[in-house]
């Protein structure tokens, strides 16, 4: 865990690709990216379902670990209409029942056509990034003056080489001159975007059960 402090706001990055914010108690997660494997499958490619309920077994871990009132999830939790199968349906269905925390989805680019069939889950859906106080919760980066944009959507990682390695590891990459902080994607089969270091950025490598932070 790292704890970190923007703008007045104190944020716990988490090892699992989440944030929590205590003053808030609410838990953060993006690109969750459920029924990907069903998709791939869709065009006869054979990828195992397994994955989905791996995702949603640490997701559920997290949530009864720490209890927050309010789950935010940054947008693509499911990752295209071809997702939307009993299977998948189901499994989420099992793990709103099991937790006692109010979920808020932003819907992302994956998600956003399919609103109307998200419409009778049991949580609440936005169109639209949603402030609190001098924080902005966004899909794609949303960056609004005096505030802080935490967002998902680029899945960032930084790629680590060395002689005997060549990493891609996931990163929370805080953009300080641009107030930004985008998290790492939750789900476990999704791809990343290498982000380079610069001078006014911090990324924030998940290593294992650690967080590490790399500076330019």
């Amino acid at each position: 865990m790292q704890k970190i402090t923007i703008l007045g706001g104190k944020l716990r990055l988490l090892p699992e690709k989440a944030i929590y914010i205590e003053g808030l108690r609410s838990l953060l997660v993006a690109d969750v990216h459920l029924g990907k494997s069903e998709t791939f499958q869709s065009r006869g490619i054979p990828i195992p379902n397994t994955i989905n309920q791996g995702t949603l077994d640490r997701l559920q871990t997290l949530c009864h670990a720490l209890e927050p009132e309010t789950l935010f999830i940054l947008g693509d939790l499911f990752h295209s209409k071809f997702a939307l199968v009993d299977e998948v349906l189901d499994s989420w269905s099992d793990f709103l029942s099991s937790i006692n925390t109010d979920v808020n989805l932003i819907l992302g680019n994956h998600d956003r056509s399919l609103i109307e069939a998200l419409s009778h889950l049991s949580m609440q859906c936005s169109t639209n990034p949603i402030q609190i106080d001098n924080l902005v919760l966004s899909h794609e980066p949303f960056p609004q003056s005096n505030c802080l944009n935490i967002c998902g959507h680029l899945h960032p990682c930084v790629r680590i080489k060395t002689k005997l390695d060549d990493l891609r590891l996931p990163c929370f990459h805080l953009e300080t001159s641009q107030n930004r902080l985008t998290l790492p994607s939750f789900g476990e089969f999704t791809g990343g975007c290498e982000v380079s270091l610069t001078s006014d950025a911090i990324a924030y490598v998940v290593a294992e059960d650690a967080i590490i932070p790399f500076e330019a």
